[in-house]
Order: structure tokens, then sequence, then C-alpha cells
């Protein structure tokens, strides 16, 4: 295993998977992008670019480290193109039927000595590495969303990650800027396990009728100091990832604190997933969000 990780491929080009290439890209490292459609990658691609022009105009980076950082990204038509990463990172959606998927597919592509993470907000560690024919080698590597703002990285060892993909994984994060935090391997983690029961725990409000959208929101933002309401943020996460995140959590831990709530799950039937689709708890289709309850 390479002491410093130079080029890392990268599964999935959505919010994710583009502010992970975008963050490694900045920091040096060659970043192979890849996704089922050639569409998304070239959607990935323009994202990472509008941020990093962002970046610029806060003076954050220079318009060099814009142009040096968009040249170490190089879109790759199909998952055999990883040949040479040291690290794949997979980052599709937060299904574990398509992960797997996705790893059994990658895995006899890959130079033997390779890492695999996958950014799962909640699937056990453990199971996903099975579906790989390196479980020692395999870790999971949970970036906070939006990866370039947010410092976090949730590091979780499944029970056949051995100590130096472990070693390995907490340097890359060092390498690309952020800090981790190290997990146990059980249903959602840590911050999920404590953030999403909290998102739920508003949406039954919302439910019961105790409070509508907005003075949800302005009580949490208000009374407890939050950036954002609880809802607002189940928004911008996606309703269907807060959905499954809970569903991990009720039939993992067998509790009945975590039953996803019946408004959640009627929003997601309905196509109402939040921001990705302009509708969730607000509306966002006209020029201010506007609640939809």
């Amino acid at each position: 295993m390479t002491a410093t990780i130079s080029t890392i491929g990268v599964i999935g080009a959505g919010q994710m998977g583009s502010g992970i290439a975008h963050v490694s890209a900045l920091h040096g490292i060659k970043v192979l992008l890849a996704d089922l459609s050639p569409d998304r990658v070239q959607a990935g691609l323009a994202t990472i670019n509008g941020n990093l022009a962002r970046q610029v105009g806060s003076g954050r980076i220079s318009e060099a480290d814009r142009q040096a950082a968009i040249g170490r990204i190089v879109p790759v038509r199909g998952l055999e193109e990883l040949a040479e990463a040291d690290l794949v990172i997979e980052s599709a959606t937060e299904n574990e039927t398509v992960k797997r998927k996705l790893f059994a597919e990658v895995c006899p592509y890959l130079k033997p000595e390779a890492m695999i993470a996958t950014n799962t907000s909640s699937y056990s560690i453990t199971r996903l590495a099975a579906a790989t024919d390196r479980p020692e080698r395999f870790m999971g590597m949970h970036f906070m969303n939006p990866v370039p703002v947010m410092e976090l990285v949730e590091l979780v060892r499944g029970i056949a990650t051995d100590d130096a993909t472990f070693e390995a994984a907490k340097q890359f994060v060092a390498q690309v800027g952020k800090k981790a935090a190290v997990s146990e391997d059980f249903p959602a983690f840590m911050v999920n396990r404590i953030l999403l029961p909290m998102i739920n725990e508003a949406i039954y409000v919302l439910y019961e009728g105790v409070g509508s959208v907005e003075a949800i929101d302005t009580a949490m933002r208000l009374g407890a100091n939050h950036p954002m309401g609880p809802l607002q943020l189940a928004d911008f996460i996606g309703l269907d990832t807060c959905l499954s995140i809970m569903q991990v959590l009720y039939e993992g831990l067998a509790d009945s604190k975590y039953r996803p709530c019946p408004l959640l799950v009627k929003y997601v039937e309905a196509g109402w997933l939040g921001r990705k689709t302009n509708r969730g708890f607000y509306d966002y289709r006209g020029p201010t969000p506007v609640p939809t309850r």
C-alpha cells in the first residue's frame, strides 16, 4: 500500500461524489470520476467548476488553483478505467443493493493493493465489505454534505478492516484537509444516529399538527441556535435519503423510537424529495421557498 494516495476513483458524480472529487483535486490528488451516465459526469464537472469559481470569488483559492484542480479531474466512461486508482470511493445512491453490485463489478479491474471506501451514511461496513474481494482493505468514509464546506469525515472500520487500511484512510482524510471522527460499525454511525431521529421527530411534530413547517424551523433556528431548521435540512439532505436512514435505524436497532414518520413516507411516495425535485417540505419552484404545509 502506497504511503500517499496520489490517484483516486470516485463512483458517482452527484452532490456527494462531485464534492469528494472537488476537495481531492484541490489538494493535489488526481481524480477519476465515474458514473453510470456520461451526462451525470458532465453535470458533476460543471458543478465542481461552479463551486471552485465561487471559492475564487470569495478569495479562498486563486484562479490558478481552480484551473489546476479542474485539470486533475478526469472523466471516465467505465469502471475498467479506474484500474490505476490507489483508492476508490463509492458515492452512489443510498441503496445497499446498488452499492454491493458496484463493488462486485469494479473489483476485478482494481490493482491488488487498491483500497475501497464507501460514502454510505448508514449501511453496515462489514456487510458491504463482504461484497468485495478485499474486505481487509475496505473502509467506511462518510463525508458530510456539502463536502467543500464541511470539515468532518466519519471513518468506520468493518470487522475485517486491517490496521494499514485504517491508517491510510486517516492519512487521506488529513491529505484532503478534513478532520476524522472514528465510529464503530453500528447503523447510521454517529452523526446520522443523532441527527436523523431529530429530523424525524420534527416531521412528527408537523404530522401531529403541533406546528407548521415555518414555525418548526423558526423555533429550532432561534430557540436552539441551529443554522437551519430541521425540515429545511431534510429537504437539503433529500427526503428519500432521510427515509432510507431511518429505515436502517428502525430495522437495525429494533427500537420503535426510530420508526419513520408516516408523513415522511408519504412525501417520498409522492416524489417530493426536497431540493433535488423542487418540492419537499418547501416548494422551491418560485423565487423564494414556500412551505407546503
